[in-house]
Order: C-alpha cells, then sequence, then structure tokens
C-alpha cells in the first residue's frame, strides 16, 4: 500500500507511519503491553531459514534448465523443514506442522513476477515493432548445466554404483550457452565451460565478439536482410550489465535487452523446451554412440563407460542441435 493510503486508512498522518515503518524492528521485537495482545504472531527462525533455502535451490534449478512445478517446490519445503528441525537439539521432525503451500506462494512471490512479466512482454513487442525488427533478427541465448556423465536412474550402471560402498554419483558438470533466433533456422554455435558453475568465459572471451556477432552478420547478410539483430537475454550475474560496450565497432547493429528480474521462468524463451529437448536428444545421442562402441569392439558396456568415455571423446563426439525436436 501506499504511504498516504495507510495515512488515510489508519487516521494518521504521513510522518507517523514513517516514523512506525522505520522502527517496525523494534516494535515488534519488544513484549507487548500487560492487557494488550498481538495480533500477529512472530514467524519461528526455521520458517525463515526454509524460505532462504528453497530460494537458492529454486535458482539452481532455473540455471540448470531444470523446470519446477508447484508441487515438486511444496515436497522441496517439507523436506527442508523436515531436515532443519532434526538439526536442532530436542527438536523431532514431527514436533511442528508445517504448511509447504504458503511459504511457497511467497517464495514464488519472489521468484516470478506474472505481473512484471506481463509489463516486460509488452514493452518489448514496442520495442520490436517501433524498430522493425523481424523474427529472423531477434536473438536469445541461456546457460544450462549438463551432467555429462551420468546416466539415467534404474540403468544397469547407476543401479550398481549405487550399490557400491562410498558410493559419489558423477557429477562432472558442464556449463553451456545456447542461442538461436526466434524463426529458429540459426543456431550460434553453442559456448562450453568446463568445471565453471558460472560462465567467465562468456566475459573473459569475448564470446560475443568471436562467435555470436560474425554468425549473425554472415546470417543477415546471406539472407539479404537489414543489418540490424537484437539479443535478449536474463540478468544473470554472468552476463555482464554492458555488454553493448563490449562489442567491436563493425557490429554496434546488435542491441542487447535484459529481461526484468522475476520473470525469466515465465519469459525466457530458450526455457520453453529448448534446453530440455537438447538434454533429451543428447542422452539419446549418448546411448547411441555407447552401442556402437560396444557393439565394433569387445568392450563390455560397463567397461567402455567407465574406462574409455572421458571429456577428451566427449568433446570430439558431435552435439545434438539444440532446438531441434
Amino acid at each position: 500500500m501506499r504511504l498516504t493510503d495507510l495515512a488515510k486508512e489508519y487516521g494518521r498522518s504521513a510522518s507517523t507511519i514513517t516514523t512506525i515503518l522505520k522502527m517496525k524492528e523494534k516494535i515488534t521485537g519488544r513484549d507487548a503491553a500487560k492487557g494488550v495482545t498481538r495480533v500477529s504472531k512472530q514467524r519461528p527462525p526455521v520458517l525463515e531459514e526454509v524460505e532462504k533455502l528453497l530460494l537458492h535451490w529454486i535458482e539452481q534449478k532455473q540455471r540448470a534448465g531444470d523446470s519446477v512445478t508447484k508441487a515438486i517446490i511444496c515436497e522441496k519445503a517439507k523436506a527442508l523443514h523436515a531436515d532443519l528441525l532434526k538439526q536442532q537439539p530436542g527438536t523431532s521432525a514431527g514436533a511442528e506442522r508445517f504448511k509447504a503451500s504458503r511459504g511457497v506462494r511467497k517464495v514464488q512471490d519472489q521468484i516470478w513476477n506474472p505481473q512484471c512479466a506481463e509489463e516486460f512482454a509488452k514493452e518489448f513487442l514496442e520495442v520490436l515493432l517501433s524498430e522493425g525488427y523481424l523474427p529472423q533478427q531477434v536473438f536469445n541465448c541461456d546457460e544450462t548445466g549438463l551432467y555429462w556423465k551420468r546416466m539415467p536412474k534404474r540403468t544397469f550402471i547407476t543401479e550398481e554404483e549405487t550399490s557400491l560402498p562410498g558410493h559419489k554419483p558423477m557429477k562432472d558438470r558442464l556449463t553451456f550457452l545456447f542461442c538461436a533466433n526466434a524463426s529458429g533456422d540459426l543456431k550460434i554455435k553453442p559456448l562450453l565451460v568446463y568445471h565453471s558453475e558460472n560462465p567467465w568465459a562468456f566475459k573473459k572471451h569475448k564470446w560475443v565478439n568471436a562467435v555470436f556477432d560474425p554468425a549473425v552478420k554472415k546470417y543477415l547478410v546471406d539472407n539479404n536482410l537489414p543489418l540490424k539483430a537484437m539479443l535478449l537475454m536474463d540478468n544473470a550475474p554472468a552476463h555482464p550489465p554492458g555488454l553493448e560496450e563490449d562489442l567491436l565497432e563493425d557490429f554496434n547493429f546488435i542491441k542487447v535487452m535484459f529481461l526484468s528480474p522475476n520473470t525469466t521462468p515465465l519469459l525466457q524463451p530458450m526455457d520453453q523446451q529448448v534446453i530440455s529437448n537438447f538434454k533429451k536428444l543428447y542422452t539419446r545421442e549418448l546411448f547411441r554412440r555407447c552401442f556402437e562402441m560396444t557393439d565394433c569392439s569387445s568392450l563390455t558396456f560397463h567397461e567402455f563407460w567407465r574406462e574409455h568415455f572421458d571429456i577428451v571423446s566427449y568433446l570430439q563426439s558431435p552435439l545434438p542441435r539444440p532446438g531441434k525436436a
């Protein structure tokens, strides 16, 4: 609510309301005077911690390109709450009833803002129409994590590994940056970062100048399209806000636009099945290659997987094209 609306509702001056809001922590922290009943209860610290951990978990899932539903978030919230209670001395996991839906709603409000998403969509459309961008000239990029040597669950290899003492799941992780235009006929060569959660190569090696810009310029020239393009990306920490300043002079026809905060899960084009399709295609291609190698040699599937499929052989094998269903 606006300050003026609060002042009118409670019949107080705006300065009084301002003072109360500034002293909120002090006021709520004091014991109530005798005969005064508090209208609202203070939230247990464990709930605050659940929300922080849940927020961090959702952000990790989004960066990895995984979709999360409200039901999944609720189950994760319950698990976090139970784990936190176990860590508190003298508290059992069932000592406190926990309704995950309330906390999830609050966390979703922080992560997903439908109103901001709707406003940005209108603003973005206006920019495209007013400046005359065609679908071929509008590009989007996004990162995702790929555990390149992790087998799907319920396979022989994963079942054997989990039964071994001291089992550690295969967590060797790659980071990919995928980019394509809205018409889907130009897919830029992906950026790959190994052993890094944050793709520093995106900033350090100027992927935009080395790969993205030349590919876009050649595509526009070859298709007799006006020399202008729009790159849409989210405001992740790995994306430098002054990206346009890094562009070489030959590529200053490219404009960069960032998604508004808390709108990425709703608006990010690469999250609309493109990244998930890539991962499904990758798994299919991975199995095809494994069977091909074992059919042409005396190696067993397990021997090939454990001893011959390494990061070098992975990088030499062709990747499935993102966006191709």
